[in-house]
């Protein structure tokens, strides 16, 4: 039996999928004057009022219980949601990691002091979380990362680089993978995770312009930032087992099926119209949705299993994988068909829409956790290593 013998198909229970309707007739109202090129930012956009106008409205950490501000929804909830956020192309990357991974690694692993302390702010769109695993020379071999923090008497005090720690610049909080006993030649031993306030002395924050133009991605340093004892989320030591729980989270949801969608739908807008459709993009257009569906389905049956407690590791770096190169084949195919008609006959939005995405995928099959690193972890799930 391998990992994926439990995965089987399903579908989003009428009650989660019930919250489509009122979240499609929020986001169409509020998204109707943006332009495809800046919607197709959507979960790398920043964006701090609409994420407290999203807490607001009770969509913010709708997971998590609600004696912590949660809606005490099933994981199929959040499903409907951001599945709904992505094809509008809503501007949800403030809130995102938080929502995403760090409220739950914090319910699941943190004190009831942590948890009343962190959740509500996250579940009302006021409290935002970056990713602090990669490094510089440690970027999906993240067992191998250096920043350490050593135990004082005042805590714990931290020293080193995190990078790849999107919006850094405008959140307050950072989970960190540190190595707090052994070296780093002792792999996945002796490494914890740290709940860092990104406000410390000794914190800098670095934006880094990418090709796109944009600055979210970023590099942070640590200089003798001293933290308290309660920094420590979870059990000391037993940060890999944490930090592969959380990625389960950051891999298998629809942001892996959906980076190119905006410029997909702009797309097929096009072709449906008498001067855009040619027997080539309509097979194209099939081609893409034959793919898209069957990951789809693929990642509800993820969700499913989330929902049951479980912590599809294995399962979820596959859809992410598949993901991607669906992501990635979707800017370079539309491309290849735009090109071969009359520059004239090409709407001008479509053009500066694939242009951001174009600029931006190559990002898609790195973030997350590479494709060489990915298929080394589904190889061993079939056995095959």
């Amino acid at each position: 039996m391998n990992a994926f013998d439990s995965l089987s198909l399903t579908s989003i229970p009428a009650e989660d999928e019930a919250l489509r309707a009122p979240v499609r007739a929020f986001l169409a109202e509020a998204m109707r004057q943006v332009p495809a090129h800046v919607r197709a930012k959507s979960w790398s956009g920043y964006d701090a009022a609409f994420s407290r106008e999203l807490g607001r409205r009770g969509w913010l950490g709708i997971t998590l219980p609600k004696k912590y501000g949660g809606g005490g929804r099933s994981p199929f909830a959040r499903y409907v949601m951001v599945e709904e956020f992505l094809n509008f192309g809503a501007p949800v990357g403030s809130h995102w990691i938080a929502d995403r991974q760090s409220g739950p690694l914090i319910l699941k692993y943190g004190t009831e002091e942590q948890k009343q302390f962190y959740l509500p702010p996250i579940c009302r769109g006021e409290s935002f979380f970056c990713i602090g695993m990669s490094e510089p020379n440690a970027g999906s071999d993240l067992a191998s990362v250096k920043t350490r923090a050593s135990q004082n008497d005042k805590g714990w005090l931290l020293n080193g680089q995190k990078i790849w720690t999107t919006n850094a610049q405008h959140c307050q909080y950072m989970i960190a993978l540190v190595r707090t006993s052994g070296e780093a030649q002792d792999r996945n031993k002796g490494l914890s995770q740290l709940i860092v306030d990104l406000s410390l002395p000794g914190v800098t924050v670095r934006p880094i312009t990418d090709l796109a133009g944009e600055r979210h991605f970023c590099e942070v340093f640590f200089d003798d930032v001293q933290l308290a004892d309660d920094a420590l989320i979870g059990a000391e030591g037993k940060g890999w087992e944490q930090v592969t729980a959380e990625l389960a989270f950051e891999r298998s949801g629809p942001e892996r099926l959906y980076s190119s969608i905006v410029l997909f739908d702009e797309w097929l807008a096009f072709i449906r119209t008498e001067a855009g459709r040619t027997p080539e993009s309509v097979r194209l257009a099939g081609k893409i949705l034959s793919q898209l569906a069957p990951l789809r389905a693929m990642s509800i049956a993820v969700t499913e299993k989330l929902a049951r407690g479980g912590s599809p590791v294995v399962e979820a770096a596959l859809v992410k994988d598949l993901g991607t190169g669906v992501e990635q084949l979707i800017p370079a195919a539309i491309a290849d068909d735009l090109f071969s008609r009359e520059e004239q006959c090409v709407p001008l939005e479509l053009l500066q829409t694939l242009n951001y995405v174009t600029q931006v995928a190559p990002s898609f099959s790195l973030r997350g956790g590479t494709r060489d690193i990915l298929r080394g972890m589904i190889a061993r799930g079939l056995g095959l290593r």
